[in-house]
Formats: C-alpha cells, sequence, structure tokens
C-alpha cells in the first residue's frame, strides 16, 4: 500500500505545477505576442523587443524543468534508479532534438505560407487556454479510482509522454518560433541555443531529483496552483483577443 500512498502528493502536485507554471509564463508570452503584433503593423522599429532575461524566464516555466518534476516522479515511481535515469537522458536528447528541429524549420515554415507572427501567437493563446480551461474542470472530477501500481515504467516513456507533451509544451513551441523570428541576428540565435541548453541540463538535474524534490513543494505546488489556475484562463483569453486585435485593429 506505501507506493500507492505516495502517489497521492506526486498528483496533485504535478497537477498544480501544470496549472500555475503555464499561467506566468502565458504574462510573457503575452508580451511576445504584442512584440509580434507591433512587427507585423510597423516593422522592427515599432517593436518593442522582448530582452534575454524575459526570454529565459519564458523558457524556464515553458520548457522546464518545475512542471516535469510531478508527471517524472508520477511515471518512474514504480522504476529503480538507473531505469529512471535512462529514461531522463532519452527523453532530454529527444526534446532537445524536437527543439532544434523547431528552430531549425519553425521560421520557414511561417515565411513559406506568408503566416504573420501574430497568428502563431494566436495559436498559442488558445492552447494555453485550453491547457487552462482542463486543468480547472479537472478540479470537478471525482479521482478514478487507482488499481494496482499503474503503469510500469518503459524506456519508451521517455518519448511521450516525457519529451512531449511533458517537457516540449506546445506554447512552448509557439514562444520559441516567435523569439527565433524576432531575433535579428545570429548572435541573438546563439544566445537562445544558449538559454535552451541550460534549460536541458535543468531538467535533467530535476527529473534525476524529481521524487525529493517534489516531496518538499508538493503542497506549495497546490495551493499555489488552485489560485492561478482562473489567472492562467485569463491570460489565455488575453493573449488571443490581443493577437486579434493586431490581425484586425
Amino acid at each position: 500500500m506505501a507506493p500507492m500512498q505516495n502517489s497521492l502528493p506526486q498528483k496533485r502536485g504535478g497537477a498544480s505545477a501544470r496549472r500555475l507554471w503555464p499561467a506566468l509564463a502565458g504574462l510573457i508570452l503575452f508580451q511576445a505576442s504584442v512584440a509580434s503584433g507591433a512587427q507585423a503593423a510597423g516593422g522592427p522599429e515599432a517593436m518593442k523587443p522582448v530582452s534575454p532575461q524575459q526570454i529565459f524566464l519564458f523558457f524556464f516555466l515553458t520548457l522546464g524543468p518545475i512542471k516535469i518534476i510531478g508527471p517524472f516522479a508520477r511515471l518512474t515511481q514504480g522504476a529503480d534508479t538507473r531505469l529512471a535515469h535512462r529514461i531522463a537522458w532519452r527523453a532530454i536528447l529527444f526534446a532537445g532534438l524536437a527543439l532544434l528541429l523547431t528552430a531549425l524549420v519553425g521560421e520557414s515554415v511561417l515565411q513559406r505560407y506568408n503566416m504573420p507572427l501574430p497568428v502563431l501567437a494566436l495559436a498559442g493563446g488558445i492552447v494555453l487556454f485550453l491547457v487552462a480551461l482542463q486543468g480547472i474542470l479537472q478540479q470537478f472530477t471525482p479521482p478514478a479510482p487507482t488499481k494496482g501500481e499503474g503503469v510500469p515504467a518503459t524506456l519508451s516513456m521517455a518519448i511521450t509522454p516525457i519529451a512531449f507533451p511533458t517537457i516540449v509544451t506546445p506554447y512552448g513551441i509557439a514562444a520559441l518560433i516567435v523569439f527565433v523570428t524576432l531575433s535579428p541576428d545570429w548572435h541573438g540565435r546563439l544566445a537562445i541555443a544558449g538559454m535552451l541548453l541550460g534549460i536541458m541540463l535543468l531538467n535533467v538535474v530535476a527529473m534525476l531529483l524529481a521524487r525529493h524534490i517534489l516531496r518538499l513543494l508538493g503542497v506549495f505546488l497546490q495551493i499555489l496552483g488552485a489560485v492561478l489556475a482562473i489567472i492562467q484562463v485569463a491570460l489565455g483569453l488575453q493573449i488571443i483577443l490581443n493577437a486579434l486585435h493586431k490581425l484586425w485593429p
């Protein structure tokens, strides 16, 4: 019975983290949508730049490591240390490859299909809103009865659901494409690559220590996540409205 008792705070802490960190990340996604809309309306000179500190903070919130702790600890609770470590490193490898592909292909796709940046911000806002709404509705859904110890941990979990969509989130992909497109030169893009590399290293540390971290932060994330759940919905709607205003002023 002990594994089943320990899984309860992991589920609560993981769900709270999924509500909390997208809500905070929405603040910066909103500013990115403002910047992209300004660029579309008046060119680079009309754009209010997003600082490197804000870009790093956004990547920290949307691409890990905080939001990974709960899901990773829950998925690997029945695995030994060696298997959990292998899953963590393999998940980081696939997540890094996905982000690299996004950075290389994303801008060219926007240019090929003549897609304005506010449209991409609109898509990110819709995804953020739906994630927020799902988190709120889950609070009113009675938990399903748990039988046994759940699905055993395997290496296939490294691809899905850990690498995607836990580490590489849809709104994180949208923001990466926006930031790469807004970057004026290769110096800025190399800085973004360095930020992503640092985030991936933090993700590895978080996954290796997930069980210990969740014991300390599970209750805190549960309380704060409940408070910010409604704010996340409002942020998603605000991003959508801002993007629509930039497209149809």
